[in-house]
């Protein structure tokens, strides 16, 4: 079965998770390095997720207050 766009946004979500606990622990371990390989991958899923989310709406969703 196909993935839907909510679906892929869903694990890329999952995937932003797992990448942000993987940077909170290497940064705790004073492994700036570490930590700012998994935070890059974090925004990478993040940025990601917000389109899979886009495309699953058929909208971009800019609702913050400037």
């Amino acid at each position: 079965m196909p993935q839907t766009e909510h679906t892929k946004a869903a694990e890329h979500h999952e995937n932003a998770a797992k990448s942000h606990r993987a940077a909170a622990s290497s940064h705790e371990k004073k492994d700036d390095a570490g930590a700012k390989e998994h935070s890059t991958k974090a925004r990478g899923h993040s940025d990601e997720a917000h389109k899979a989310s886009t495309a699953a709406h058929g909208k971009t969703n800019n609702t913050a207050k400037k």
